[in-house]
């Protein structure tokens, strides 16, 4: 399920080797939350893989990138990928991609509501339709969520977040297996992507089923 994700997610999987740039018109589409991504790629654990961008920049972007030898490439792109694409304002960034299509089997938590349920935590409204919540017994209090984002219909990205009360109760890991559970028996490929150097996203993903491949997102985001 993987490769027809990323084929449909990026205009163009697998690559023959290297970064190959492709120019598509999905770059200049929305996104699931209406906003927009004018550049996202993804690399395997070999370092090959496919950076989208739209049409008008493909040709300054695959120059930049076989000019660039691939120890300074992330350098680079930090430095002129958000000017080629128009975008001069955002920035480049990096993180590690997972994926799985076999989550961990463990209890479940929390329960789906309606992402517009009063007092659920702003981060969640975004998404649509419902969210996975945890809540305290007793009180009904937030806990910890689960939104999902619908990149397509065959692949779906798992945000969690856990309130700092809550946290070290295995709360993430559990709502996180719950809701790859309910993707894959959809027919998709559940998505988990973190910053490198946030260990508890990590350790919540290997718990869930979603090992570190060496696989690596590639995208921009608005200024910081």
């Amino acid at each position: 399920m993987l490769d027809p994700f990323l084929r449909a997610w990026l205009g163009s999987w697998p690559s023959p080797g290297g970064l190959v740039v492709v120019g598509t018109p999905l770059r200049e589409k929305p996104r699931w939350d209406g906003g927009e991504q004018r550049a996202l790629g993804v690399t395997d654990g070999d370092g090959n893989g496919v950076l989208s961008v739209p049409p008008g920049a493909r040709d300054a972007v695959a120059r930049l990138v076989a000019a660039t030898p691939p120890g300074a490439l992330d350098a680079a792109l930090a430095e002129r990928l958000p000017s080629l694409v128009g975008r001069p304002e955002q920035r480049f960034f990096t993180g590690v991609f997972r994926w799985s299509e076999t989550p961990a089997a463990m209890d479940s938590a929390g329960e789906w509501e309606p992402a517009d349920t009063p007092g659920i935590p702003d981060w969640l409204r975004p998404f649509p339709g419902e969210v996975l919540i945890a809540r305290e017994p007793g009180t009904g209090a937030y806990l910890a969520g689960v939104g999902l984002k619908p990149h397509g219909p065959s692949g779906v990205e798992i945000s969690v977040g856990t309130d700092e009360r809550a946290r070290g109760r295995g709360l993430a890991r559990r709502l996180v297996s719950r809701a790859a559970r309910r993707i894959v028996a959809a027919g998709a490929v559940a998505i988990y992507l973190h910053d490198p150097e946030n260990t508890a996203s990590a350790h919540v993903a290997d718990a869930s089923g979603f090992p570190d491949e060496g696989w690596r997102i590639l995208a921009l985001a608005g200024a910081a």
